[in-house]
C-alpha cells in the first residue's frame, strides 16, 4: 500500500539502444574456430550422431596432403637455428649444449639449449627431394624433445600403446624384487610413499617413527636409516635423501675412488655455501688445491643428478597432429595447405532430404526444416573456419619466411592487429584461430601463436622480434668466456653496436625468460 499523501503510478516507456547480440551461428561459429583439427574432427562426429540430415562424404583422391608418402621421404633431426646451410639443405650439426650449475641453495640445474630457449618443441624435418610436391604428416610430442610417427594408423581414440610408469611404481618394482619383508618393509613403503617428484624424501625420521610406531614394536630412528640407507641406493642413485648434499654425497661415493671425488665430498659436505655461490677462489683456499684440482671436483659434480627423480620413465605421451602443413615447391616458393586428411567431409543426406520433402505433419516439416537449417550452418561453420585458418597462415608463412629459412635471430615483430587488418578480422578472432593450431615447417612443428612476439627498435629507426632478441642473447651467452661471462649491461652494449637499442633490464628479462642464469651463476673454470 502506498504511504499516505503519495501516488502509485505506473508508466510504460519505450528505449532504442544498438547492440550485437550473438544468434546460434554466430556461437557455433566462434566455438570452431577454437578447435585444432583433431578436437574439430570429435565435434563432427558427434554432430553426425546427433543432426540425421548431415552424412559424412567418401572422398576421393584429391589435392589433399599425402600422409603416408611423406614419412618416407622425411628425415626428422633436433631444432636447429644453424640446420640450413645456404642451398637449404641440412648441417649435420649437433646443437646440444648441456651446463650444470649450482644454486644459492647448493642445487645444481641442467639446461640444455632446447630447454633454455623454450622453443616448440619438435625435430626438424625435410624431404630429400625437394621437387616433390607430396608431403606426409608426422605428429609431434607436444612435450619436451620430439618423437614422431605416421599417421596413416591412427584410429580414433590415438592410443599409444604405451604403458605409463610412475617413480613410485619403479620404487616398488625394486622394493619387490629385494628380500626386504615385515616391519623393514612396512618401513621402505613409508619411505618411498614420502619421496616427491624430484626423489627427495618429505618426511623426517621422526615423522616415520611416530607413523608407524603403533604397527610396529619398538621401533627406533636407527631402523628407519638403517632401511632408509638401503632405499637410497635403488635406481635411481640418491633416490629418498633428505638433502642435495646427501643426495650428491651418495652418489660420489659410488664413483671409484679418486684425489678428484674426495675434494668433490669434502666441497659438498663442508663447504656447500661457497659452492653454491661459485667462490672458487675460497674454496681452493679452504681446500688447499690448485686449479686443476678444483676443475676435475668440479666436472665430477656436474656429472651428478641432483634430481634423482627426474628420470625418463614408460610413459604415454601427447602428440600434436598438425593443423597446417607449409613447403617448399620445385619454385622455391612456400605453400600453405590445411592438414584435412583427419577431417570427414560433411554433406546433406539425400534421403532424408528425400524424407523432409514427404513430411506431412507440421511437426515432422519443423523437425526436417530446423536440422537442416542446422546442418547448413555447421558445414558453413566449418568452411569459413578453415578459410580463415589457411589465410591465417599463408600471412605469418609469407611474414616469417626468413624466420623458416634462417632461424630464431630472423622472426620478425608480429602481433594479432597485423594479421587483422590483412584478412579483415577482429584481433579477438585471429587469437582463437592460432590458439592450439599447430603449423608443421621444414624448421619443426610450432603454434601459431609462436610467431607472434613484441618490437624491439632498432638503431635504423626499424624493428626486431622479442624472438630475435632472446637468439641473440643465446648466442651471446653461448659463446661467451666462461671465466669471464658477460653482464647484462655488456649485453645489452653488445646488441646496441649490432643496431639493437635494449636496455640492460629488457636483458634480464629476455635472459630470465630463457633460463639462463644470471652472470654470477654463469661463471665456471671449466
Amino acid at each position: 500500500m502506498a504511504a499516505p499523501g503519495m501516488r502509485a503510478n505506473v508508466q510504460i516507456t519505450q528505449k532504442l539502444s544498438t547492440g550485437l547480440r550473438m544468434n546460434q551461428q554466430m556461437q557455433q561459429a566462434i566455438g570452431l574456430l577454437q578447435l585444432s583439427t583433431i578436437e574439430l574432427n570429435q565435434a563432427i562426429l558427434e554432430e553426425v550422431e546427433k543432426n540425421p540430415l548431415l552424412e559424412i562424404e567418401e572422398r576421393e583422391n584429391s589435392n589433399e596432403i599425402s600422409l603416408e608418402s611423406m614419412a618416407e621421404k622425411e628425415n626428422s633431426r633436433e631444432n636447429n637455428d644453424d640446420i640450413y646451410n645456404n642451398d637449404g639443405a641440412y648441417n649435420d650439426v649437433d646443437g646440444s649444449d648441456s651446463r650444470s650449475m649450482i644454486s644459492e641453495t647448493g642445487d645444481i640445474t641442467s639446461q640444455s639449449d632446447s630447454q633454455i630457449m623454450g622453443e616448440s618443441k619438435t625435430k626438424d624435418s625435410q624431404s630429400d627431394d625437394s621437387a616433390s610436391t607430396e608431403y606426409n604428416i608426422d605428429s609431434y610430442s607436444a612435450g619436451e624433445g620430439s618423437r614422431s610417427r605416421g599417421l596413416g594408423d591412427i584410429d580414433d581414440s590415438v592410443y599409444e600403446g604405451e604403458t605409463t610408469e610412475t617413480l613410485y611404481d619403479h620404487l616398488m618394482f625394486q622394493l619387490d624384487m629385494s628380500p626386504l619383508s615385515g616391519s623393514d618393509r612396512m618401513i621402505a613403503e613409508m619411505i618411498i610413499d614420502s619421496v616427491n617428484e624430484s626423489g627427495y624424501l618429505t618426511e623426517t625420521v621422526e615423522d616415520i617413527v611416530d607413523s608407524l610406531k603403533d604397527k610396529i614394536e619398538d621401533l627406533t630412528e636407527e631402523d628407519v636409516i638403517a632401511v632408509l640407507k638401503l632405499v637410497q641406493h635403488y635406481d635411481p642413485l640418491g633416490i629418498a635423501s633428505r638433502s642435495v648434499g646427501e643426495c650428491l654425497t651418495i652418489q660420489l661415493n659410488e664413483l671409484e675412488k679418486s684425489k678428484a671425488r674426495d675434494v668433490a665430498v669434502e666441497m659438498i659436505e663442508k663447504h656447500m655455501d661457497l659452492l653454491s655461490k661459485r667462490d672458487f677462489r675460497s674454496l681452493k683456499q679452504k681446500l688447499s688445491i690448485k686449479d686443476e684440482d678444483l676443475k676435475e671436483a668440479m666436472i665430477l659434480i656436474q656429472s651428478l643428478n641432483p634430481r634423482p627423480g627426474n628420470i625418463k620413465l614408460s610413459k604415454k605421451s601427447e602428440y600434436v597432429v598438425p593443423d597446417v602443413v607449409t613447403y617448399k615447391d620445385k619454385d622455391n616458393e612456400y605453400v600453405v595447405k590445411l592438414n584435412n586428411s583427419l577431417l570427414p567431409a560433411l554433406k546433406i543426406s539425400e534421403t532424408y532430404r528425400m524424407m523432409a520433402n514427404s513430411a506431412r505433419t507440421k511437426e515432422e516439416k519443423t523437425y526436417f526444416k530446423d536440422n537442416e537449417r542446422d546442418a547448413n550452418w555447421f558445414i558453413n561453420s566449418i568452411r569459413q573456419r578453415n578459410e580463415t585458418l589457411l589465410a591465417v597462415s599463408q600471412i605469418i608463412v609469407k611474414e616469417q619466411s626468413e624466420f623458416l629459412d634462417k632461424g630464431n635471430a630472423f622472426m620478425k615483430p608480429m602481433i594479432l592487429k597485423d594479421v587483422a587488418e590483412q584478412v579483415d578480422r577482429d584481433e579477438s578472432t585471429i587469437s582463437r584461430i592460432t590458439t592450439q593450431k599447430f603449423i608443421h615447417t621444414p624448421r619443426g612443428t610450432f603454434e601459431l601463436k609462436y610467431f607472434f612476439s613484441s618490437k624491439v627498435s632498432t638503431a635504423d629507426g626499424d624493428s626486431a622480434s622479442s624472438t630475435a632478441m632472446k637468439a641473440l642473447i643465446k648466442e651471446l651467452v653461448d659463446n661467451e668466456d666462461k671465466l669471464k661471462p658477460l653482464s647484462d649491461e655488456a649485453m645489452s652494449d653488445v646488441l646496441a653496436q649490432k643496431g639493437f637499442n635494449v636496455a640492460r633490464r629488457t636483458v634480464a628479462k629476455y635472459r630470465d625468460e630463457l633460463g639462463i642464469p644470471p652472470k654470477s651463476k654463469r661463471k665456471s673454470l671449466i
